[in-house]
């Protein structure tokens, strides 16, 4: 015979389960209604899905399958090396992100989306378990209203294609959880573990998710302790379970935080807060805006939180706490201070309301307190509607409701009205108006879902899922690989921002939130292009760049790959001072290079004959093209994108003139390149390289002639945390250098992440304290 323990926990289960499944109905309806993939022609790779999601993904599927070039600590494919740990701990980390490596690689998108919609519904799980360990009432109420919270707007709208926010999204439910815990003096472990798990999956959203967290144990507990000393006492076991599982997740939070505080400066904008109208047009389903809140929650749940201050059935004080939370935290969205407090502390680049996920947990539990006490009577559910109503009323004046949208909020709220009227009347669960508020979910966040992704195609960049364009170009990189003797670039036009990674090679190409300041800055000295305003930098497409960083074969539009001779990966500079860059991207070239390639022109626009051509025209958006050749295009619109430096190709003399098919810009350089030149500067230093280098998988190790002075360089940018013998590695020219004394034969470089050491003492210590509370609580029982 079952206990009542064992009783609930089976149906706390079932309507964890329940959750589950109609989250992930809801999700896969709407997408299908939309007719994206995978069940339709529409991409569903929009914005950062598609440019990095997607391929950091792929990347990791290469690690765990042992093709990757690199490893945990530093990648060799990107941005000709760079930290991979700030990566991982930022996109990859999730417990969820291994499943990729059970599917096929070219089946990368249909991987991530099956990610996605799995991280949704244990998102839905997560809070009906909660929802049941707050306050016993109905499992299957529990379940709706935990899919109601999974399938909020901010989730199906926003987070569908930022993957990793998704981890926020489970970390709030489980967050509240450790907090009940904390209420009733048990788990002190697993609290923490649970809390170093969100922290570790995604610190962004699960330091919003903490946030809100602690907000919803301080209603609880002035709601259920007596006294300032016990409150402050739980307050105390619950700081103590988050500072430690913050703690044990240092090791990669720690390099996160200092890798972000070196990547290029990202895009700054002062917040400024939607209308009211607005405000409350996007708690309307089939709404899309992509600088407003996605506020949209189920229309029974909606009822629910505000029946709650009407419900009589509840204590006025706690009508009035959980109502003022909600309120609070609503008003805290559109207030500056309260809006940069819920973002740590720096507005975000793009979509400025990401804390929106936290509101609707919060309105779901309100709405639970409410049932919890017994299904609102018919008249605080008429009041309810009349505050649904205000709010539709509100919405009318603002252009981003629409006329599907009103017609479901006014359908969902009478059906909803009527269910939970018979559920109140009678007292016990009626199964069909159970399935009534059941539709009224799926259908609501299955249309929000189709509208949102007619918004995002609209208004965001998209990019096709893997076909057989990817396959040919993978096939072709696998091909021509050479590394590590040189470098193999998947060259431009790009798929995405994150080309080496997707497609494979060891290009130029990176886009991340960690690109480094150092690298954005050094390749666009040398002339390469960017967007997303300095984070995303282009593959530059040149035979100096080529050789100086090791890129002996690029692929080209047409599918062929094109050789070139190139430097060893470690290089030798004479001695004497470091050099800086200038203005011009080829004389920036020939100081890195050591010689002089290039030539002026010999009129106006025009090259000598026999040598090459090329544009540097950063703020040009339009084509270019030499008079007998073809038109190339140019794309800068200041400050998103920047134009890279362009080969315009060979120059016949005077009838290759420079033409451009725009109004000429305001700054441009035409430079023409000698390739025997070039063919000379390398083959000399050529001469002068190392007799060996090895590449490992986080460095690298050369081996010089006895007697060889001067500054070695490798050809990867100077980013924190490399070191050479045992010490710091120098930099020239941005590029990581060791001088050579004469006497030492070998340089051996590593790179070990900055924060990592620290990061790894502080979580050992973390688990040494908890073990020892561990302890003790064992010897207690």
């Amino acid at each position: 015979m079952s206990t009542p323990h064992r009783s609930r926990r089976r149906t706390s289960l079932m309507g964890a389960v329940l959750a589950a499944l109609t989250t992930a109905a809801a999700v896969c309806a709407g997408d299908a209604l939309a007719r994206v993939f995978p069940y339709g022609h529409r991409h569903r790779s929009v914005n950062d899905l598609g440019n990095q999601f997607v391929p950091f993904h792929a990347h990791l599927w290469d690690l765990l399958h042992g093709r990757a070039e690199g490893g945990m600590l530093l990648n060799w494919q990107s941005g000709y090396g760079t930290s991979f740990l700030p990566d991982y701990g930022t996109y990859l980390s999730s417990p969820f992100a291994v499943l990729v490596g059970l599917f096929p690689r070219t089946d990368i998108d249909l991987a991530v989306y099956v990610v996605t919609v799995l991280k949704t519904a244990a998102a839905g799980a997560a809070m009906a378990w909660l929802l049941r360990t707050q306050r016993p009432g109905p499992w299957w109420a529990a379940g709706l209203l935990g899919a109601s919270y999974a399938l909020c707007g901010w989730s199906v709208i926003e987070a569908s294609y930022n993957p990793m926010w998704l981890d926020g999204l489970i970390a709030f439910p489980l967050l509240c959880l450790t907090g009940e815990w904390a209420l009733r003096g048990r788990r002190p472990v697993a609290g923490a573990a649970v809390v170093a798990l969100c922290w570790t999956a995604n610190f962004y959203t699960a330091y919003m998710a903490t946030l809100g967290a602690a907000l919803v144990l301080l209603v609880r507990v002035v709601l259920t302790r007596d006294g300032v000393r016990e409150r402050l006492r739980v307050c105390g076991r619950a700081a103590v379970t988050a500072v430690l599982g913050v703690a044990l997740s240092a090791p990669v939070l720690l390099p996160v935080f200092l890798s972000s505080k070196q990547a290029y400066p990202g895009w700054f904008k002062e917040f400024r807060p939607v209308p009211a109208a607005d405000l409350l047009a996007r708690l309307l389903p089939a709404t899309y805006s992509f600088s407003s809140p996605a506020l949209f929650v189920g229309t029974g749940t909606l009822l629910l939180a505000a029946a709650l201050p009407f419900h009589r059935a509840l204590p006025v004080r706690v009508r009035l706490w959980w109502a003022g939370l909600v309120v609070a935290v609503l008003l805290s969205l559109q207030w500056a201070p309260t809006h940069l407090a819920w973002h740590v502390f720096a507005t975000p680049n793009g979509s400025p309301y990401r804390q929106t996920f936290v509101l609707a947990g919060i309105v779901v539990i309100a709405a639970w307190t409410a049932l919890a006490a017994g299904p609102p009577r018919l008249p605080a559910l008429a009041s309810g509607a009349g505050v649904l109503a205000a709010v539709a009323l509100g919405a009318a004046a603002s252009g981003l409701a629409t006329g599907w949208g009103f017609a479901l909020f006014g359908a969902g709220g009478a059906l909803a009205v009527a269910a939970w009227g018979v559920l109140g009347r009678r007292g016990r669960p009626a199964w069909p108006a159970a399935a009534a508020l059941a539709l009224v979910l799926v259908a609501q966040a299955a249309a929000t879902t189709a509208y949102g992704h007619q918004g995002t195609l609209r208004g965001l960049d998209d990019y096709p899922s893997w076909g057989p364009a990817h396959s040919a170009r993978a096939d072709a990189l696998a091909r021509a690989e050479g590394w590590p003797a040189y470098r193999t670039d998947p060259g431009r036009p790009a798929l995405t921002g994150n080309d080496p990674l997707l497609l494979g090679g060891e290009g130029g190409a990176y886009y991340s939130s960690h690109t480094p300041d150092v690298f954005t800055r050094t390749m666009v000295a040398l002339g390469a292009g960017w967007t997303s305003r300095g984070r995303n930098v282009q593959s530059l497409d040149n035979p100096v760049t080529d050789a100086l960083f090791s890129v002996g074969a690029r692929l080209r539009p047409d599918g062929t790959v094109t050789r070139a001779g190139t430097l060893p990966l470690v290089t030798l500079r004479p001695p004497g001072p470091a050099p800086s860059y200038g203005e011009s991207p080829f004389a920036n070239q020939e100081l890195l290079l050591g010689s002089r390639v290039y030539e002026d022109p010999v009129a106006p626009g025009v090259c000598r004959a026999g040598t090459e051509a090329f544009l540097w025209a950063p703020q040009y958006n339009a084509t270019a093209r030499l008079a007998d050749g073809p038109a190339f295009r140019l794309n800068s619109t200041p400050p998103r994108n920047r134009a890279a430096l362009q080969p315009m190709g060979p120059s016949r003399g005077a009838s290759s003139a420079l033409v451009f098919d725009a109004p000429e810009p305001a700054r441009w350089l035409l430079s023409c390149l000698d390739r025997a030149r070039l063919d000379a500067a390398v083959a000399a230093l050529r001469a002068s390289a190392p007799v060996a280098v090895r590449v490992g998988a986080s460095g690298a190790r050369a081996t010089f002639r006895p007697g060889t002075t001067g500054t070695a360089v490798l050809a990867a940018p100077a980013i924190a945390g490399w070191s050479c013998d045992g010490r710091p590695a120098g930099a020239r020219l941005g590029l990581v250098a060791v001088p050579l004394d004469g006497r030492a034969t070998t340089v051996s470089c590593t790179f070990l992440p900055p924060g990592l050491p620290a990061g790894s003492a502080l979580a050992v210590a973390a688990l040494l304290v908890v073990t020892v509370r561990a302890t003790r609580r064992r010897r207690r029982g």
